[in-house]
């Protein structure tokens, strides 16, 4: 204990010295303190804030304000509660406190001991307060936010000295999709700090992000790893979402450092890119031992991997994880009772005329030896087009086997279409792998973004369509295959073409019949996309959900830059912030920038809320007043909504909380 008592004396008395030289005679105590607290001092001058400002930069919002933040933020505090309260009990009674806050410092939720939490309300360390490191100085929460990184921040090193008393210790929250999505922290009193406390609220933080990732994608296939088997399971394991057609949606933090690559090396790639193994393989190995594990080799290291989440079904899972062919029994139709129906043309034809021409012409070529070539934006749903036309036809019962050809390196693209006989080169399999086109045979292959396929690979493409057979990689034999060409590019070919960057005589093979899919934003029946797309997500969900006017509205109006693949996103996540007693999705559920304006959206002449213009304001006799008055009457047309209130006006968040006087 004395050993303890000495070292927080030392710790002192630098700090004390640090201060001097920074604060007193401004230089910079290099080696006296942390340089990541040194780091965030620098922020704070740059700001202007004063070390010695005993009141706060802003006051805590209201009770409205803050719910409105606590609904945005409601997918993190649904997982971050229980976190919370169970850290709370190992460190209960001792004078702390567990804070959650959002990605912009505000703090969403507190729980602790109410002697400290008295204290902690005299510098506004409550629920509604905002921690932004530009507003409070260097603290823990702020500090970890700009950091992007675990922060302690003791006693003397907070930048206001009003804040001194504290010890605080922070660890950033990620989504699953790598966004900083917010923060966990513990504060107390600076003579109660105890060593192991940063040690457990990163623990605690990679909880949440567990919890957040496996709810978020539960109906995804999970591929847990690690190096070690004793860690999976624990928030130290690697996860990875993957579609049913071997495509990496997601990968979390842990995953990315376990395999060496970055998430964009990852997400969107086929998984045996990334892991250097066939899925299908592993889901036969593993399927009937939920809590089995087998080893791979990736990248020379052996992973230790098990499988959770929602597999696909015994008798589809050669087809979508894309394995050879085998030769079978056409299936049977469908029962009319089945629970997931199948996407065919008949079910992408929701009403928009443009779209009903590009079903029409496609519908002519089903049964019928022509390539098709399918043109739109990105996100446009090329594929779904695709599978929909696949699914059409009489190729139903066989694979549909998907390439992007954009998502894969160049170096792998080769191996990846055209397959490899074993030993072909470094790292290749044994055994060899079939590659996309033996892997369609009788059924259909869907390339992908065209556009961007390698020229060298575009003239091996070419003789295989000429010939209808392909050689692996390594062999000298030719493989007799039979298949359905379906192509979808962003690009347009003909300009790629007068570049040199695609082969005009590949082109002419390809573009046999061409359809052109409009933008989501050109569409006339998004109403009923809406409700196409959100019958998964309500079917799951196991209850009744509509939309509101206003939100239909908002949906109708936005530019939709991402198209159907965002739109599809933004209902998922409404549902998913419905409450479970909420069946109703309004203009607070939606993100906001659907309510931002956008060079894409459409402008609208109907007329736009005027506050300033409403009736006579009672009692006004000063700017500040009127000011003030109008906020408020924006605010209750907006039904309490901060956001909704602020586009009204056409100022801030920030700005219309100063105008309340909540900040």
């Amino acid at each position: 204990m004395g050993q303890i008592q000495l070292l927080a004396e030392v710790h002192g008395q630098r700090l004390q010295q640090a201060r001097q030289l920074f604060f007193d005679q401004g230089t910079l105590p290099e080696g006296l303190v942390d340089p990541l607290i040194l780091r965030s001092w620098e922020r704070c001058r740059r700001f202007g804030l004063a070390e010695l400002s005993l009141t706060p930069a802003t006051e805590a919002m209201d009770r409205v304000a803050l719910k409105t933040e606590q609904d945005r933020n409601r997918y993190l505090l649904m997982q971050g509660r229980p976190i919370m309260e169970h850290v709370f009990e190992q460190i209960r009674d001792s004078g702390s406190m567990v804070i959650l806050a959002d990605a912009n410092g505000l703090l969403l939720e507190t729980v602790g001991d109410p002697e400290f939490v008295n204290r902690a309300d005299r510098v506004a360390l409550s629920a509604g307060a905002s921690w932004d490191e530009n507003l409070r100085g260097t603290n823990a929460i702020g500090t970890a936010l700009s950091e992007e990184a675990p922060v302690a921040v003791l006693g003397g090193e907070h930048f206001i000295e009003h804040n001194g008393f504290l010890t605080c210790c922070a660890s950033p929250i990620f989504g699953p999709d790598g966004r900083l999505i917010g923060v966990l922290d513990i504060s107390g009193d600076y003579r109660s700090h105890q060593r192991h406390t940063l040690g457990l609220v990163r623990l605690s933080s990679a909880i949440v992000e567990k919890r957040l990732f496996e709810s978020i994608h539960a109906r995804d296939i999970l591929v847990c790893f690690h190096s070690r088997p004793d860690y999976l399971g624990s928030p130290k394991e690697g996860i990875a979402a993957v579609s049913p057609d071997g495509q990496v949606l997601a990968i979390n933090r842990n995953g990315t450092d376990i395999l060496g690559i970055r998430q964009v090396d990852a997400v969107r790639r086929d998984f045996s890119m990334v892991f250097e193994n066939n899925l299908s393989a592993l889901v036969d190995r593993l399927r009937h031992n939920p809590q089995g594990t087998c080893e791979i080799n990736v990248g020379g290291k052996v992973i230790n991997i098990q499988l959770r989440g929602q597999l696909p079904p015994l008798a589809v899972a050669g087809r979508v994880f894309d394995e050879p062919p085998a030769q079978r029994a056409p299936r049977r139709p469908e029962a009319s009772g089945s629970a997931t129906p199948t996407l065919t043309l008949d079910t992408l034809n929701t009403g928009d005329p443009r779209m009903q021409a590009a079903i029409d012409r496609a519908r002519r070529m089903l049964g019928r030896d022509i390539p098709i070539l399918i043109q739109g934006e990105s996100g446009a749903g090329k594929e779904m087009f695709a599978k929909g036309f696949h699914n059409s036809g009489p190729r139903r019962d066989a694979p549909f086997v998907a390439l992007n050809c954009a998502s894969i390196p160049e170096t792998l693209i080769e191996s990846e279409l055209f397959g490899y006989q074993g030993g072909a080169f470094t790292g290749a399999r044994k055994e060899g792998a079939p590659g996309k086109i033996q892997q369609a045979h009788g059924g259909t292959l869907f390339l992908d973004e065209i556009g961007d396929m390698p020229l060298n690979l575009q003239a091996r493409l070419l003789r295989v369509l000429q010939e209808r057979c392909v050689t692996p990689l390594g062999s000298t034999r030719s493989i007799q295959v039979d298949i359905s060409l379906v192509c979808a590019t962003h690009r347009k070919l003909r300009e790629e073409v007068a570049r040199g960057s695609f082969r005009e005589d590949l082109y002419y093979r390809l573009n046999g019949m061409s359809v052109t899919l409009p933008a989501l934003r050109e569409r006339t029946d998004i109403r009923s996309m809406v409700a196409k797309l959100a019958a998964v997500e309500i079917a799951a969900r196991g209850g009744p959900v509509s939309f509101s006017e206003g939100a239909l509205r908002a949906i109708e109006q936005y530019g939709w830059p991402g198209n159907i693949r965002q739109l599809f996103n933004v209902i998922r996540v409404a549902i998913a912030l419905l409450d479970d007693d909420e069946t109703l999705i309004t203009e607070s559920h939606l993100p906001e920038e659907l309510f931002e304006s956008s060079p894409l959206a459409p402008t609208s002449s109907a007329p736009v809320y005027d506050p300033w213009a409403a009736a006579p304001l009672e009692g006004a006799n000063s700017m500040d007043a009127i000011s003030r008055q109008a906020a408020m009457r924006a605010l209750e047309s907006a039904g309490g909504n901060i956001s909704s209130a602020a586009r009204q006006l056409g100022i801030s968040r920030n700005t219309l909380y100063r105008k309340l006087g909540r900040m």
